[in-house]
C-alpha cells in the first residue's frame, strides 16, 4: 500500500476478526509493520511510496497460524523508540519531527529492516489521547 492509497483499515479491521484464532499469543501488544524497499531512501518519501503493511501479535512459535495469515520472523537489531500522541491523523508530525530533524542531527541513519508501531494499552485508535510506540531501524552513520 501507499499513503495515498492507505488500506490500514480495512487490514486492521480483517485482522482483528481471525486474530482470536492465534491460540499461542505472547501478551495483547498489536504491531503495525512496514517493510520498505531495502534501497529506499526516506529523503525521496512521498504519499505515492509503496511499502508493505503487516498487523501482526507476537507468538511462541509458529505452530498454529490460522488460514490466510502469515508467519513472519522478526529481523531485531538497534532501533529509535518514538511516542505517538494523538489520532494517525496527528502522524505527519511525528514522522516530520523523526525524519527531519531527529534523524539528521544524530549519528544514526534509517536502516533497511522493518519499522513498526507498537500499540499497546495507551492506543486508543481515533481518540485525541491515544499514544503509540514507533519504532525506526536506525544504524551508526
Amino acid at each position: 500500500m501507499s499513503l495515498s492509497k492507505d488500506r490500514t483499515s480495512e487490514l486492521w479491521r480483517s485482522f482483528m476478526v481471525q486474530r482470536k484464532e492465534i491460540a499461542n499469543n505472547l501478551n495483547t501488544l498489536l504491531y503495525s509493520m512496514q517493510i520498505y524497499e531495502p534501497l529506499f531512501n526516506f529523503k525521496s518519501f512521498t504519499p505515492e511510496t509503496v511499502f508493505d503493511k503487516l498487523a501482526a501479535v507476537e507468538v511462541k512459535d509458529f505452530s498454529c497460524v490460522p488460514e490466510g495469515m502469515v508467519q513472519y520472523l522478526f529481523n531485531g537489531g538497534l532501533y529509535a523508540v518514538f511516542i505517538h500522541k494523538g489520532p494517525p491523523s496527528a502522524f505527519e508530525k511525528t514522522f516530520h519531527s523523526i525524519f527531519h530533524v531527529w534523524i539528521p542531527a544524530s549519528e544514526y541513519e534509517v536502516d533497511t529492516r522493518e519499522h513498526f508501531e507498537l500499540l499497546g494499552e495507551k492506543y486508543k485508535n481515533n481518540h485525541p489521547d491515544s499514544e503509540e510506540e514507533i519504532w525506526v531501524p536506525i544504524r551508526k552513520k
